[in-house]
């Protein structure tokens, strides 16, 4: 249903930008690209929405999830093994479009890989004995939220955009401002079922093939196809008590976000907004029935405010407060604009005139943004545009922001506190005790003097090396080959690799990643 949906949005798109072609498409999308997203991207994207919600809806009153899984797992097996009668040697690769994907770059590797069509999209079973839910790797944040919480439930670690798959948050990574307490998105999760090269089924977990279990987190689907995925449930409260602190002065910032997201603090979720060289709003949350009156705000309601700037109203006003939001209205807070990355294509988008009026259609699907870029939007957001999240020591936050500040003077920034455990697999601590990390999330059009996207990428992903942190791997990478394995550890999978028969069957992580394989 996803693939035949997707095909009438791409029709329509088509049919849409052929008719802008004939009244100046070229300059309407790089100059005004809002009038593209108001009035063609936004409504598609509401559609699918309501698509999406009464097919969740129909396919859980029905329970035919865990049979329909079961067809569709089978159905990936019998891709494989024809893949192997061919005998072919072109590598293997999820059918999904790359502009589906939340990443602002299309893998280019899509069009030259063998494709195999993995439509798993849906919740398989909720366990609240076992405090375990099983879900296919397409089902997205927005889903488990709706279906968690509810029913007093969530997932420990729930990044905020609505549209994130578990398949991308495992095969890449994610991560929260619970993961102070909890780690990274691959943390919360119990086991993982696969199909490998040779097409055959398997689970993983701690005590279950615990070499694949730890080898599968960053792997891009390099070791098999992801078709299941059990997380770890805790029980969920209906508030989140949220305390904005505006700081001011970099030094005040870090001490708070390392304060702050200390075991002895007792906060449920620590983030902080930059939002200039030495001003931020450090936010501290923990969860509750009990909201005090008045003070309740429901920020996702559509005429409110975009989150990070009802954020920057207490910088301005110089105060801390304290509100009460609802659970699952806390968890996608940065959904409506994307972050912020919407004030740039639809720069009036937080008038409240707009809002009013246009408001319940936002946000526009990333996916569908990508597709209608065109090359010259393509080539300017790859030139004059940063999505990156670099994860690096606590301890080493106030350099990063001294660097940033000099290479790419791009605010806000987004500063989200991690825990990292030791481990095995691509990322764990430099040495083997457990370490505080923080995401430093830069997303926007850079204003630094002399930005160069390849130069000052580089820099950028040499600062991160020599201070052994990581880049989240859909960003752009610039980085060479024995560069990227510097950043990451590759024994172990390249162990699993070999043991499993891959080198032919999938391309490497770096293959997919690097820049020469994205556009």
């Amino acid at each position: 249903m996803e693939a035949s949906y997707w095909c009438v949005v791409a029709l329509a798109v088509v049919a849409f930008l052929l008719w802008m072609r004939l009244r100046g498409l070229e300059y309407v999308l790089v100059h005004q690209r809002w009038v593209l997203v108001c009035f063609a991207l936004l409504p598609l994207s509401a559609a699918f929405d309501v698509f999406s919600r009464l097919r969740t809806s129909l396919i859980l009153r029905m329970r035919s999830a865990p049979l329909q899984h079961t067809r569709r797992v089978q159905h990936v097996q019998q891709q494989v093994l024809k893949w192997r009668e061919d005998r072919t040697r072109t590598p293997m690769c999820t059918g999904r479009p790359g502009w589906l994907t939340i990443s602002l770059r299309v893998g280019k590797y899509k069009k030259t890989n063998y494709k195999i069509y993995v439509n798993l999209m849906d919740i398989l079973e909720v366990d609240t004995e076992k405090k375990m839910i099983r879900v296919e790797p397409l089902v997205n944040m927005g889903q488990v939220t709706a279906r968690l919480n509810p029913i007093g439930w969530t997932l420990p670690v729930v990044p905020e955009l609505d549209d994130l798959t578990v398949g991308g948050l495992i095969m890449g990574t994610g991560l929260e401002t619970s993961s102070h307490k909890y780690g990274l998105f691959q943390h919360i999760c119990l086991a993982y079922e696969l199909v490998l090269a040779d097409g055959s089924f398997v689970r993983c977990s701690e005590k279950e093939n615990p070499d694949l279990f730890a080898a599968v987190p960053w792997s891009y689907g390099t070791l098999g196809f992801l078709v299941a995925a059990e997380l770890r449930m805790v029980p969920a409260l209906h508030f989140v008590r949220l305390h904005y602190m505006p700081v001011h002065g970099r030094t005040a910032l870090c001490q708070a976000l390392e304060r702050e997201s200390g075991p002895t603090a007792g906060h449920d979720f620590v983030e902080a907004i930059v939002f200039s060289a030495d001003k931020a709003v450090v936010m501290t949350g923990v969860m509750t029935n009990d909201p005090e009156p008045g003070k309740v705000n429901c920020i996702s309601r559509y005429w409110k405010p975009w989150f990070y700037k009802h954020v920057e109203g207490f910088l301005r006003e110089g105060r801390s407060a304290v509100e009460y939001i609802p659970l699952r209205q806390y968890y996608h807070r940065h959904t409506r604009s994307i972050f912020w990355e919407l004030q740039d294509i639809v720069p009036f988008g937080n008038n409240l005139l707009f809002r009013l009026l246009l408001g319940w259609l936002i946000p526009p699907k990333i996916g569908l943004l990508k597709l209608t870029q065109g090359e010259t939007v393509r080539r300017l957001y790859e030139e004059q545009h940063v999505v990156q999240d670099m994860l690096l020591p606590l301890d080493d936050l106030e350099n990063t922001l001294d660097i940033l500040h000099k290479e790419i003077r791009l605010y806000p920034l987004w500063l989200c506190p991690f825990k990292l455990p030791p481990g095995r697999g691509m990322v764990h601590p430099a040495g083997q005790a457990e370490a505080m990390y923080v995401d430093v999330g830069a997303y926007g059009n850079p204003q630094a003097e002399g930005y160069v996207a390849q130069g000052t990428t580089r820099r950028l992903e040499a600062f991160v090396r020599e201070h052994h942190g990581f880049q989240m791997l859909y960003a752009d990478c610039y980085m060479k080959c024995h560069e990227f394995w510097q950043m990451f550890d590759p024994h172990l999978y390249q162990e699993m690799r070999q043991r499993l028969a891959c080198q032919e069957a999938f391309p490497e992580v770096y293959d997919k990643i690097c820049k020469a394989a994205r556009h």
